[in-house]
């Protein structure tokens, strides 16, 4: 159940401009809400996080798994659907 919406999404054009206005609202104030020595340490928690080694062969084993899982998917779905 959503709550950031005021105006119901079915609405035309209204009921998303309103999310539009909303969220962005509810990140700046969440991020005025964290205290400055906070949001100091976090910056540089994630400064230090950004230097840390990737590893290309996890990523590339990862996409191999979703395409295999996505194949199998429409395999399946294609022998079912043409019987």
């Amino acid at each position: 159940m959503r709550f950031s919406s005021l105006i119901p999404d079915f609405i035309p054009l209204l009921g998303y401009l309103d999310d539009v206005v909303i969220v962005p609202v509810g990140i700046v104030a969440a991020v005025a809400l964290i205290p400055t020595h906070l949001m100091a340490e976090f910056r540089e928690k994630a400064e230090r996080q950004a230097d840390r080694p990737t590893s290309r062969f996890a990523a590339v084993i990862v996409v191999i798994v979703w395409l295999a899982v996505v194949l199998m998917a429409g395999a399946i779905t294609w022998h079912y659907l043409t019987r």
